[in-house]
């Protein structure tokens, strides 16, 4: 008795301790200048190639290694909890243990994810670093917008010159990615990007039900891809997943961020890919303006105006990137998405999936800024 009183004391203590410095973490959240000085420009970099240069030379993704021994181990817990049960049956001792175990390992989980990366999120981020922010938008604005990722993508694909879209190695489009971040350095000294560490993802085979094209391992500070997508996705979204390394947790500024990568570079294929992406984003944010004020048939003669500014190359090439995910349509997306979705309105990015499409005001901002995208 005397023995299960210390223990129990000794859970009791560990789990107040675990509580009160997770409550102090999300606190900070709270406080964005903190954690923009002392979190995104001073612990977290250092702390970040720290990890890319312990596990960036490896040619596997160590993250997706641990993400899968993490489940498995979870999975045996669980089995051993339902044996337990089924042998002794529901106790209301056995029921405390069971909730203070999983209460402990939320706190462990919340403090490791948001130490080690999450409090990015509530950093003041780009905005800060550039002098600028985010803005509302016209109809004008954004059809303008909308032109010139049409010019630049059109510009860029005829320097391609061939029909086929080439297919460069992937780890050629690596190297090139960490490279464009070094020739942004100059002009951006918070975009320095050491000790590189972008990997293959070791699960496009679930890519599909999960729906990712690329994420972070913040255990690990390894970016991870799918390489099964088309490969002209690939630049733009090594440039993305890059930024991400990099501190910048919100989508819409990962994506910016990636897109000023992009475009930094020399090879018309990592501009085109980047004002690609860039442009389905636009268009859709184009339909929902003009939807928003039930400007149907303005929208249907802009709409038609696009699409005689579009090189037919890039029509093509559209066009099969759009019938390589309708091939891949299934049923467990969706909520794959959904609970993304909530996680993303957890961390303060109240809108969620479609954070993705913010990047479009910073973009627009941008040219307000600089004259041109």
């Amino acid at each position: 008795m005397q023995l299960a009183l210390i223990i129990d004391e000794k859970r009791f203590k560990k789990t107040i301790l675990l509580f009160f410095a997770t409550f102090l973490v999300y606190l900070a959240g709270y406080f964005p200048d903190f954690v923009e000085k002392w979190y995104a420009r001073g612990f977290y970099p250092l702390f970040a190639g720290l990890l890319r240069f312990c596990f960036g030379w490896l040619p596997f993704s160590v993250g997706d290694l641990f993400y899968f021994m993490l489940g498995c181990w979870l999975l045996v817990l669980l089995m051993g909890w339902f044996r337990s049960v089924r042998k002794n049956g529901f106790s209301a001792a056995g029921i405390h243990i069971l909730l203070g175990k999983l209460f402990r390992f939320a706190c462990t989980a919340y403090l490791v994810f948001y130490l080690f990366w999450g409090l990015n999120y509530n950093r003041l981020g780009i905005a800060h670093q550039l002098s600028a922010s985010r803005t509302t938008y016209s109809k004008t604005e954004i059809t303008q917008l909308t032109r010139d990722l049409i010019g630049q993508a059109n510009a860029c694909r005829r320097e391609l010159k061939d029909t086929l879209l080439p297919e460069p190695d992937i780890q050629g489009i690596f190297r090139k990615a960490e490279e464009n971040y070094r020739l942004l350095a100059p002009a951006f000294p918070f975009l320095q990007y050491h000790y590189p560490s972008v990997k293959p993802s070791l699960y496009n085979a679930i890519a599909d039900y999960v729906g990712f094209t690329g994420y972070y391992a913040p255990l690990t500070g390894e970016a991870q891809v799918r390489t099964d997508l088309p490969r002209v996705m690939l630049p733009f979204i090594t440039c993305h997943e890059i930024a991400h390394q990099l501190g910048y947790a919100s989508e819409s500024e990962a994506s910016f961020v990636g897109y000023l990568a992009a475009t930094a570079s020399q090879d018309p294929y990592f501009r085109y890919s980047a004002y690609l992406d860039l442009l389905g984003y636009a268009q859709g944010q184009e339909f929902l303006l003009y939807a928003r004020e039930n400007s149907y048939k303005d929208y249907e003669s802009v709409l038609a105006g696009h699409r005689k500014l579009l090189d037919s190359l890039v029509i093509k090439d559209r066009k099969a990137i759009r019938e390589f995910f309708l091939q891949r349509q299934n049923q467990v997306a969706p909520v794959s998405s959904d609970l993304y979705d909530q996680f993303l309105k957890w961390n303060k990015q109240l809108a969620g999936i479609n954070s993705y499409d913010e990047v479009i005001s910073w973009l627009i901002a941008y040219k307000k800024k600089y004259g041109s995208i």
